[in-house]
């Protein structure tokens, strides 16, 4: 949606601006070169999405200095795009790559930042959130557990059974529920292996304590070493 938005308003910038108009360009050729201009900014955005999706799905988080990140990653895309555009033998430009992000881009980055922004503010608000609540269930009918995953923080082995440590009214409690690590970690993928013993919810953690030991909310955990390196990308 966003990437539509940001096309259909390029589109409208550069066929009423004319930002390459040079007096000899008709309005048919005008529409085409505008419509190209908006198709290139919806196809850098799909493939930020594309990107974006796989950063938020390695790191579990999104902040400010992503956000500032992915906008920044959309204009550079966008300028190696439309700048090939504008060597191409459709507009033949005569602006070198310097004179043309002074003269052309920038104007073009004014306009459109602050329509990612605020599109991007608005738009997440209406995406439904899934996933969300995770319902745990164990092999008796009675092991079950419904929690947000922001709440869980971990689950760890106990014989026969699993121990869920999860939040609650910022409070760290735990359930036992029959059930294996392998079938919790196949249930749920978003949580990673740190020991034989102990799957994390990357949500929750903090520092390392020391080489073999790691600090999540309210509590601590060992970890083995060969699971040490995927840790040391969180």
């Amino acid at each position: 949606m966003v990437g539509l938005l940001i096309g259909l308003w390029l589109f409208v910038f550069a066929f009423i601006i004319k930002p390459f108009d040079d007096g000899t360009i008709n309005l048919r050729a005008w529409f085409y070169i505008s419509f190209s201009f908006s198709c290139m900014a919806f196809l850098c955005y799909g493939l930020l999405a594309i990107i974006q999706k796989k950063v938020y799905k390695r790191i579990g988080k999104w902040n400010i200095s992503l956000e500032i990140t992915a906008i920044s990653l959309f204009h550079l895309l966008y300028l190696m795009g439309v700048f090939a555009f504008y060597k191409s033998p459709v507009l033949n430009g005569g602006y070198s790559f310097s004179e043309f992000f002074s003269v052309i881009f920038i104007k073009v980055a004014l306009i459109v930042t602050p329509v990612i922004i605020l599109a991007r503010r608005y738009l997440i608000k209406l995406i439904p959130i899934k996933g969300d609540l995770l319902i745990i269930k164990g092999e008796n009918k009675l092991d079950i557990l419904k929690i947000n995953k922001a709440d869980l923080v971990c689950i760890s082995n106990a014989q026969n059974y699993v121990e869920i440590f999860y939040l609650e009214n910022g409070k760290l409690r735990s359930k036992l529920i029959r059930s294996s690590l392998k079938k919790v970690q196949d249930d749920f993928d978003f949580l990673i292996q740190i020991h034989r013993s102990h799957l994390i919810n990357p949500m929750h953690f903090k520092s390392w304590r020391n080489t073999n030991t790691i600090i999540l909310t309210q509590i601590e955990l060992p970890v083995s070493r060969n699971y040490k390196e995927t840790l040391l990308t969180l």
